[in-house]
């Protein structure tokens, strides 16, 4: 991770290492395995149900987050994080001087595309459409680079691999071809963790939770943040600065309460 301001370089599990520090620091409890299952109003206050216990509340902030979407081929399960990977800030410099895929056309792949330029040898992207639907300037970047080879009309079949991914296999033009790569990151999107909340909150049609500049929610009392919010942006420090306001809004509604 290189897009936090005030730390340099950190990893995935190194930045939630001191957010877990600092929640520990300021004697916040973290209850972990809860899965929230449904959200109902009981007069005045919130009824959460999980998987472990029900909770009343007054008010709540939800930061679910988003999870990858995947592509749900053979060997994408079994070399999850043996050479599949969903996040190339993250996982990009376990790849340096390899030969790599980045599945999909969007700005996701593109940009994931462009950060990997420095450090692989070699960038297949693999495109489902025949064009990419990025930004202008991401294209023309990529498209130019001598490091990058496109293969658009391919549609992955399945992921190759024993202990560790060595390879893809792909359809393209009514025929099946296997490309040699070390690693594949899968950037065709991603999925809110917000079913929960359906039926309860107002959702988009990206089935994020809407949310206004306020961070308030559909239901007066109910805050969210993050990338599960409708914001559609996946960065930590938009997340962080959104849970911010939503922390703040939240301390607000309840001094109203009083």
């Amino acid at each position: 991770m290189l897009n936090y301001p005030g730390i340099k370089q950190t990893t995935g599990a190194e930045f939630a290492g001191l957010m877990e520090k600092q929640l520990k620091f300021n004697g916040v409890n973290a209850e972990l395995g809860v899965e929230i299952k449904k959200i109902e109003k009981k007069k005045e206050l919130f009824l959460i149900k999980t998987n472990k216990k029900d909770y009343l509340t007054k008010t709540m902030i939800i930061t679910t987050g988003a999870r990858a979407r995947e592509l749900n081929v053979t060997g994408e399960k079994r070399l999850k994080q043996k050479g599949v990977t969903y996040c190339a800030i993250c996982d990009g410099p376990l790849y340096k001087g390899k030969e790599v895929a980045v599945i999909g056309g969007g700005d996701s792949a593109l940009e994931a595309a462009d950060f990997l330029l420095n450090l692989a040898k070699k960038i297949y992207i693999v495109n489902l459409a025949d064009s990419f639907k990025a930004h202008e300037y991401l294209q023309e970047r990529i498209k130019k680079h001598p490091k990058v080879t496109v293969i658009p009309n391919a549609e992955t079949k399945e992921i190759l691999g024993e202990k560790f991914v060595n390879g893809l296999k792909y359809k393209q033009k009514g025929k099946i071809k296997i490309l040699k790569v070390q690693g594949i990151f899968v950037e065709i999107g991603r999925m809110p963790n917000a079913e929960f909340a359906r039926g309860f909150l107002e959702l988009d049609v990206h089935n994020h939770i809407l949310i206004n500049c306020q961070t308030e929610t559909s239901v007066p009392g109910v805050f969210a943040a993050g990338d599960c919010s409708s914001v559609h942006e996946y960065q930590y420090v938009i997340a962080a600065g959104q849970a911010c306001t939503a922390l703040l809004k939240c301390a607000r509604y309840l001094a109203r309460k009083r």
